[in-house]
């Protein structure tokens, strides 16, 4: 499937690129010529299909919220259909773990022997440290020193699963930094390493690359909602860091026009306070980690800190193709603060026995608005595929300390 532009040498639209180092560009290359001589292939598809569903668990269920449903209709009716596509349910708890194997195993065609990752939340370098324990190879996870406390079970894992975290110390000690050091390593064992980048986002080929792994996530919802209904969704709607799982929902729908999209940014403390990783809503075009997209940052066109309750949407950029359907109009970007995503996790828990990270806490915050949108814009109730990314197990510490405390408690 061809995004709203066509992807040419990594360009959607005026977004994509390379803003690389020159010695970087080699590898790049290499990545771009294994991933049209390799990947493509009829063979890497079938091995990685027999591994996404023998060892991952694919497809992942479709489940209907019906009692969420009633519950974000103020006439608590069963007015709207909402559907979860289950990533929650893959091995490792997300959908991180799609991009992670088909790139631990392109590597391993290519004759890499070492490969490195960065990540926030923990998911994406759990997936990595277990496609690496599974195809035998030594994982290296650079880890903001400030996620590495906030995610203490899923560094425990990647600990477990042979790998090596690195808290990164620079910066605001989140995602960002941990990106960065991850590219000061690459540069410097190019030859033998691969890096693993688990967002939809850096230079080419890596956006279209991690799309094309995380497309299972929409190709399966695609097909399993025309069963259960008869037609696609008026709606899909998935959360935004990078932007990986949602990108892996819309390829599903972006070429029916008739399918509405949303992304659900983290508003953090609130948009004017500046305190938010809200980057598609109140940021400006300029260039991260390699790709031209929007970014935070100020009118110097430095970086500015991202800050997000959730660390797997601590991010002060996001991936091109998500720029460019923003800027064509194909998708709408909203975003949900902390609080509200507290409160949505609390609700989802409590009407259907799921517990969602908090990075898929922010859309469950935005259902009920957009639901309410949708129904008046085609003049019935709404049918709407929300991605439910990841299970709330890492975040637990968040929730008992933030929805469980005495005062909390107090005040229901």
């Amino acid at each position: 499937m061809v995004p709203p532009a066509q992807e040419t040498a990594g360009w959607y639209g005026p977004f994509g690129g390379r803003f690389v180092s020159e010695t970087l560009i080699p590898a790049l290359d290499e990545l771009t010529v294994a991933t049209k001589e390799i990947s493509s292939t009829d063979a890497f598809k079938a091995e990685l299909r027999a591994l996404l569903a023998d060892y991952v668990g694919r497809p992942t269920p479709l489940t209907e919220a019906s009692r969420l449903a009633r519950e974000i209709d103020p006439a608590k009716k069963t007015i709207h259909r909402l559907f979860l596509k289950r990533e929650d349910l893959c091995h490792t708890g997300a959908h991180k773990i799609n991009n992670a194997l088909g790139q631990v195993l392109l590597a391993s065609k290519m004759g890499k022997t070492r490969i490195i990752a960065e990540t926030g939340a923990g998911q994406h370098g759990v997936a990595t440290a277990t496609a690496c324990a599974l195809f035998g190879l030594p994982c290296e996870v650079y880890m903001g020193a400030e996620d590495v406390k906030r995610q203490a079970p899923n560094v425990g894992r990647m600990r477990l699963l042979g790998a090596k975290v690195i808290p990164v110390e620079s910066g605001s000690r989140t995602l960002k930094d941990a990106m960065n050091e991850a590219l000061r390593d690459w540069v410097t064992n190019v030859a033998t390493t691969h890096y693993c980048i688990g967002s939809a986002a850096g230079p080419h080929p890596y956006p279209e690359l991690v799309a094309r792994f995380q497309s299972v996530i929409g190709d399966e919802a695609r097909a399993q909602i025309l069963e259960r209904t008869g037609r696609l969704p008026d709606a899909a709607i998935a959360c935004i860091g990078g932007g990986s799982n949602a990108i892996g929902l819309f390829r599903g729908f972006v070429s029916a026009a008739s399918v509405k999209l949303f992304g659900v940014e983290a508003a953090g403390h609130g948009i004017e306070t500046g305190m938010h990783a809200a980057t598609l809503t109140a940021g400006r075009v300029g260039v991260l980690h390699g790709s031209k997209s929007y970014v935070l940052c100020d009118d110097g066109g430095q970086i500015q800190e991202a800050h997000s309750i959730s660390a797997g949407l601590d991010y002060p950029g996001v991936g091109p193709e998500h720029a460019w359907l923003k800027t064509s109009g194909r998708a709408r970007y909203l975003s949900a603060t902390d609080d509200e995503a507290l409160a949505a996790a609390a609700l989802v828990t409590r009407t259907e026995g799921i517990l969602p990270a908090l990075e898929t806490s922010h859309p469950f915050a935005k259902i009920g608005a957009i639901a309410t949108e949708v129904a008046r814009s085609i003049g019935r109730p709404a049918t709407i595929v929300l991605c439910l990314s990841g299970r709330g197990d890492k975040d637990l510490e968040t929730f008992l300390g933030r929805l469980l405390s005495p005062v909390a408690e107090g005040s229901k």
